[in-house]
């Protein structure tokens, strides 16, 4: 009887896994070496076209928001809000067009109607910027202010 090598059972389903993880290694690398080249070229050739390179802004720095308590005219529209709807509050001046002074604040609190108020509108807190709080109090000393649903 001639002599062979030894038989080595159950390593061939190693060899076969093995080499199909290579390949799936191989495959991502590979998508990954042709989106970077495809990342660098895409800004290259906007340069070579004489295109200015474009303008990375850093992230901007979290905005903790403040709660601004805001005396909206219509007392009805207030008591449609409830708490977590975003509104766009509006200022409706006598010598001008009406601006937006806040956009997509979120309501944070509804309080009850006050009674014995008349035609003095209704409260409405606002969670917005601390700068955005700030143009909602000017608005609100100097024009009626209203709110859109958004």
């Amino acid at each position: 009887m001639p002599l062979f090598p030894p038989l080595r059972v159950g390593r061939a389903g190693g060899r076969l896994r093995r080499a199909v993880r290579r390949r799936r290694r191989a495959g991502a690398a590979g998508l990954a070496m042709a989106a970077a080249a495809l990342a660098v070229g895409g800004t290259q050739a906007q340069a070579s076209r004489g295109a200015p390179p474009p303008e990375v802004k850093p992230p901007p720095a979290a905005v903790r928001p403040v709660s601004a308590p805001v005396r909206i005219a219509d007392a009805a529209t207030v008591r449609l809000l409830r708490p977590g709807d975003r509104v766009d509050v509006v200022a409706a001046e006598r010598s001008g067009p009406p601006r937006v002074v806040a956009a997509g604040a979120r309501v944070s609190e509804v309080p009850a109607p006050e009674k014995d108020v008349g035609d003095g509108g209704a409260l409405v807190v606002l969670s917005v910027p601390r700068e955005t709080a700030r143009a909602l109090v000017g608005a609100g000393a100097t024009a009626r202010l209203a709110v859109t649903l958004c």
